[in-house]
Order: C-alpha cells, then structure tokens, then sequence
C-alpha cells in the first residue's frame, strides 16, 4: 500500500469517521482515539518507522484545530466561554504548548509510545474510578496566575501527546479555579484552539528539516492526511453526539475505558519488547 494510494485514502477516511464518531458518542477529544489509529495505519500507509509516532501526534493535533474552534463557537453560542479567563488560559496554553512539543521531539518514537499508551491506561482508570466531589462554585474571577498555569499544564500535556488536554484542563478548571463545569468545558474548548495550533505548528518546525518524510508533509504534520480526515471526523462526531442519547453513557464509558486499558498495554509491552 503506498503512501497516498486509494486504498491508504480509503483508510483513513474511515478512520477519521470513526474517531469523530466515538469522541461524539463519548464525549471525549478525539486525540486519545486518533493517535492509536495513526500509529496502525501510518505504517501500513508507508510511513517511515522512525517518523510514524512524531507523525501521529502532529497530525492529531492539526486535525483537533477546527474540531475544537467548531466547539467553541457551540458553547459560546450557550454562553459557556469566557474570553477574559480564555485570554490568560492562551498565554498559559500557547507557551506550554511549544514547550510540550519541542519536549517530544526530543524523544525517540518508541518512548513516547510507551508513554502515551501510559498515558491512556491513566485516563482509563480516570474516567472509571475518578468522580471527585465538586467544590462550590466561585462567584468571583479566577486569578490571572492560576489561569496561566493551568493554560500551561493544558497546553504541555496536548502538545506532547497530540491530543486535545480537556481530560486535565476541565478537572483542573473545575476542582482547583471552582469553576462551574460549563464553564469550565467551554473554556477548554478554547484552550484547545491554542494548544493544538501552537502544538501543530511547533511539530511543523521541529520536522522541518527531517528526511525521509512522506509527501505532502509540513514538518511532522501531514497536511493532506489532516484535510482528509478533519472534515468526516467534525460531521460523525455530530452523528456520535445524537447516538449517544439513546444508550447508557455509563456503560459505553466502561467499554472505552478498557480498550484504553488494553490499547495502553500492548504499546508499553511493544516498548519492552523491541530489539
């Protein structure tokens, strides 16, 4: 299969179909599913061993950018974004950001590997286990700083996973700013917005110069791949959205949270493993 035949564009129309889907049916960001697509059928497409995790992380990250500008005009349409608090969150985000990715880029493949299917296996026990007592809603502003500093966690952990960061930025909005969950989930979605741009474009430069790469690539981020699958993964995470209402969050949770566990297993085993 080569790297941009039919059947590799086949592929990951599908796959883009089902990530926007699933993180619809979820309620989740699609990086956490995109990037373990990406590391099956990057090489399967031609890609380089050596370039397919920097790939997939930056790939996911160019591909999150609209999803998560759509999102964000949807919760300000509800009144759920508030742009002094995202002012601060961007600063925080756009500096984390470019460090999170100048940071993975200095890893070899096969670690960051291991460490986001760590990372996943983390967030699989999170979402099973994890239900924190919310604390009381403050009626006052957040301080700048605190906003600066989640920005930053947020963005270094979207960046250097390629995925989206509300899975740390809504907890840490809600539990340690106290602010309301809605709030909390818009304003992320904004977040989101910067840290997957500044991520992308840090993946840009960083891969700038790298041999080998596939064609139609901008450093680490493949632009055609990103073009191909943004657009199905925005129209069937809409799709997901409406299934969802009609089946048990709770146990689709369960599942998800265990394929996560299994998915995270055999890339940390795949990490021992190599010669």
């Amino acid at each position: 299969m080569g790297p941009f035949g039919l059947q590799s564009i086949i592929l990951f129309v599908v796959l883009g179909s089902s990530a926007g889907f699933f993180a619809g049916l979820l309620g989740i960001g699609g990086g956490i599913i995109l990037v373990p697509l990406f590391l099956w059928s990057f090489p399967h497409a031609g890609f380089s061993p050596d370039l397919t995790v920097h790939a997939a992380f930056a790939t996911s990250l160019a591909i999150i950018l609209p999803t998560a500008v759509s999102s964000t005009l949807g919760h300000r349409k509800r009144g759920n974004v508030e742009w002094h608090q995202v002012l601060y969150l961007a600063i925080g985000g756009g500096l984390g950001a470019i460090g999170g990715a100048t940071a993975a880029a200095t890893v070899s493949g096969l670690w960051l590997k291991g460490l986001f299917g760590l990372m996943q296996i983390l967030v699989a026990l999170k979402l099973l286990i994890f239900h924190p007592h919310l604390p009381p809603e403050r009626l006052d502003q957040p301080g700048k700083a605190g906003l600066v500093v989640v920005g930053l966690i947020g963005g270094a952990f979207s960046a250097f996973f390629g995925v989206g960061g509300g899975v740390v930025a809504v907890p840490l909005l809600v539990l340690a700013l106290q602010l309301p969950i809605h709030l909390a989930v818009g304003n992320s979605s904004a977040l989101i917005v910067i840290s997957s741009l500044f991520g992308a474009l840090s993946y840009t430069w960083h891969g700038w110069n790298i041999p080998d790469l596939p064609p139609f690539s901008s450093g680490y981020v493949n632009v055609l791949v990103a073009g191909l699958v943004a657009p199905f993964t925005i129209l069937t995470a809409r799709l997901g959205v409406k299934v969802a209402g009609r089946i048990s969050h709770a146990k689709l949770v369960k599942i998800f949270a265990g394929l996560l566990i299994l998915v995270g297993i055999r890339m940390g085993i795949s990490v021992f493993l190599a010669p």
